[in-house]
């Protein structure tokens, strides 16, 4: 998983209005980026998982919005609760045909039938066949219908589908150039070219077929790229896709990316403060000085520079205020801390589930001397990192310096009392 304020507030900026539109509720729905390089998204209960693999291929926001209002189509159809109703009706199709087959090999056998009894095997292995191409065509069907949902969504919204046909152009080139050999009833989604045959004509019908991004949408969108590139691919892919964009405010943004995580403090420091005059009110770049200012162990102006960030930030994430603290903590006066823990505390109540955030949170407590809030932040950090063990140690150190039933000792035994579904205590 990966978590960056500036990514995670642009994919639900494009996700807001798609949400709206299919009726889900805008904070209902989690988005979470995953660190991956393919081409792909995905629904999970309430939540959207992107690639950031899409995220940088993807050349314009219409892009990853068509994406996004496929998966929402997902959602608000209620496909997954609808999955798993048709995988229990073919699991007892399967259960049914093992049942006839097994009662033929039986019969075969008694009657020393070595047809009959093959016979059986055969009913007993088509059952599982069967049974997997009903789900499989089910999945299809399911995907057809979540993309002429999107296309709703899309008309509603004022966007147009042809990234949604870009994106399915891009699978396709990839099946062609593979030279793979694909059976269209073993496969859980429709073949490209169909769903592209599907939807050309609704995409091309709509009034807003040439509609294309806001230019701001746009910038944003290449800056976001440029970072991804510069993250997760190195100075060469960040480089490659910085020379497709010459001159442009995201190539500045990419190359003073590349020289902070490449070593060159200086010279991001300066790009960074040049990127600032040009976008004074943009938090990223608040952001981005206060990461190379710590890098260059100057927490005190780095402080300055991510409380700037905070203040700018109109998606109020909660991990600049996180950063900010980080900041105040390595400045290591008591004072400083003191605001440290106001300002984590401040981030994690805007994201609640941020593990690292409560790590740090601890670290502050622990350095101030406050030991329960320390161990019940420790417990809360191995909490929302799935390590429930070590929750429940650090909850139960916790409750023992705690008056019974005040809110500290609460929240602890809520974590004592917590059991994974389907486990007991």
């Amino acid at each position: 998983m990966v978590r960056d304020a500036e990514i995670e507030a642009l994919v639900r900026a494009y996700a807001r209005p798609i949400f709206r539109a299919a009726g889900l509720p805008e904070d209902g729905v989690d988005i979470v980026l995953v660190n991956d390089q393919s081409f792909n998204a995905f629904v999970a209960g309430s939540r959207l998982f992107i690639n950031t693999g899409a995220l940088m291929s993807a050349e314009t926001p219409n892009e990853i919005i068509g994406v996004i209002a496929h998966e929402a189509g997902h959602i608000a159809g209620g496909h997954q609760q609808k999955l798993r109703n048709q995988l229990e009706r073919a699991k007892t199709m399967a259960i049914i045909a093992t049942l006839l087959g097994a009662g033929a090999m039986v019969a075969g056998a008694t009657s020393k039938s070595r047809g009959l009894a093959g016979a059986g095997m055969g009913v007993a292995a088509g059952g599982g066949e069967m049974a997997q191409r009903s789900i499989l065509a089910y999945q299809r069907t399911e995907e057809m219908t979540a993309d002429r949902s999107a296309i709703t969504y899309l008309n509603a919204t004022g966007q147009s589908g042809l990234g949604m046909l870009k994106t399915f152009g891009r699978f396709q080139s990839a099946l062609s150039l593979s030279g793979a050999q694909v059976d269209p009833y073993r496969i859980s989604h429709p073949l490209p070219r169909e769903r592209i045959a599907n939807l050309e004509v609704l995409v091309k019908k709509s009034p807003y077929v040439d509609k294309v991004d806001p230019p701001a949408l746009q910038q944003r969108h290449d800056m976001m790229r440029v970072k991804i590139a510069a993250y997760m691919g190195g100075q060469a892919a960040a480089s490659r896709l910085m020379r497709k964009m010459p001159g442009s405010l995201a190539s500045q943004y990419g190359a003073a990316q590349t020289s902070y995580l490449f070593g060159d403090l200086a010279g991001a420091l300066a790009k960074t403060n040049a990127l600032i005059k040009v976008q004074p009110k943009n938090p990223y770049f608040q952001e981005l000085r206060g990461d190379i200012l710590m890098k260059a162990n100057k927490p005190k102006a780095a402080a300055e520079a991510y409380a700037k960030a905070v203040s700018l930030d109109p998606a109020r994430s909660g991990l600049l205020p996180v950063s900010y603290g980080q900041a105040l903590m390595a400045v290591g006066t008591p004072d400083f801390l003191e605001k440290a823990v106001v300002q984590i505390n401040k981030g994690l109540a805007r994201d609640r589930e941020n593990a690292v955030g409560y790590r740090h949170l601890a670290q502050a407590y622990g350095e101030l001397g406050n030991i329960p809030a320390a161990d019940l932040a420790t417990a809360e950090g191995h909490f929302y990192s799935g390590a429930y063990k070590e929750a429940k140690i650090f909850a139960m150190r916790a409750q023992m310096k705690m008056k019974r039933g005040e809110p500290g000792w609460i929240r602890a035994q809520d974590i004592i009392n917590y059991a994974p579904s389907g486990k007991k205590k």
